[in-house]
């Protein structure tokens, strides 16, 4: 009975001295592009109001530079949406950094 106390103590503290010993790293992200809102490829701008035909971005991106890349590879313009529904954008606007 004593064993197995001692044999769990020494495991459980195996265990958490691992999890300590591992390093963290930061893993890169991509840039707040469009902070108030989804990132979106469109057809057409109604005056910042609604844009036409909008799809998500088919690739990762990682910059405002490259979401614009992206899009305009499918022949969209990049959008940065805040309620993007039934393939329409309400209220959109370009996305920061472009």
């Amino acid at each position: 009975m004593y064993f197995s106390r001692i044999s769990i103590i020494v495991s459980m503290t195996a265990l958490f001295a691992s999890a300590f010993a591992m390093p963290a790293t930061l893993v890169s992200r991509q840039d707040t592009i469009c902070s108030s809102g989804s990132p979106e490829c469109c057809d057409v701008d109604v005056l910042g109001v609604a844009d036409l035909d909008c799809v998500t971005p088919p690739v990762a991106f990682t910059d405002a530079a490259s979401f614009n890349k992206v899009c305009a590879d499918v022949g969209k313009i990049d959008m940065c949406c805040v309620l993007p529904i039934l393939e329409q954008g309400l209220i959109c606007s370009s996305p920061s950094g472009s």
